[in-house]
């Protein structure tokens, strides 16, 4: 799936998350263990190439400072979806998590191996701090957005005032657009509104007689998100 339309999703969307007191004896609060801390970010997610037509599910997952020494997620029907654990605490734990399901075009498939609900997610650093947090999936995607401009892949762009244009989709909460250049790994990540048709590529970003590609992404509210692919080159 397109990195840089994953990237946008990723900091665009609020996460929900539950705190959980971990039970002690009633007696002195001092006696009584710590309350677990919100992990900054956990959460799961549809992706959907609409190019490609397949479908993946994505769950991110970022602590603090310290790195995670063990980070568990459970679906909804109580199966145990990602079970990590650092092999010795030498290794400081890992610090942010990004998982991704395989790429099946069946999406029933897909829908019965991750079900719609909340997926919980647990985790203790290499210091011993316990994080948790919750996530809604659904299965809700919006349409594909068709793109107005750049035309054909075979045609070439002006490598000053391109335009991107396409046409709206209805129950989306923003778009994300992204272009790169994969040999210089160069790339431009937009997040816009749902009103929004077009973006103007800054002048001085794209360089002359380069292919590259580029990515629309319609995002639900849910933070699943259906994307096309295409790719242009720049007049020499």
């Amino acid at each position: 799936m397109s990195a840089f339309a994953r990237a946008a999703v990723a900091s665009a969307l609020a996460v929900s998350v539950v705190v959980v007191i971990v039970g002690g004896s009633p007696g002195r609060a001092d006696a009584q263990a710590p309350a677990a801390t919100a992990f900054p970010t956990a959460m799961v997610h549809v992706e959907r190439n609409a190019t490609d037509n397949d479908y993946e599910v994505v769950f991110e997952v970022k602590g603090a400072d310290d790195g995670l020494a063990e980070l568990t997620v459970v679906s909804p029907d109580r199966r145990t979806v990602v079970a990590f654990k650092a092999p010795d605490a030498s290794t400081l734990g890992i610090r942010s998590f990004r998982f991704e399901s395989p790429e099946p075009s069946d999406l029933k498939a897909l829908r019965a191996a991750y079900p719609e609900g909340v997926y919980e997610f647990s985790g203790r650093t290499s210091k011993g701090t316990q994080f948790t947090g919750t996530s809604t999936l659904t299965h809700r995607l919006a349409a594909s957005a068709t793109l107005v401009r750049p035309g054909p892949a075979t045609a070439t762009v002006a490598v000053k005032g391109l335009k991107l244009a396409w046409k709206p989709v209805e129950g989306v909460a923003f778009y994300s657009v992204g272009i790169k250049h994969e040999e210089s790994n160069v790339n431009l990540t937009a997040l816009l509104p749902a009103s929004s048709t077009s973006f103007a590529v800054p002048d001085g970003f794209l360089a002359p007689g380069k292919k590259y590609t580029l990515a629309v992404g319609a995002v639900t509210r849910e933070g699943n998100i259906t994307f096309v692919e295409t790719t242009f080159t720049t007049e020499k």
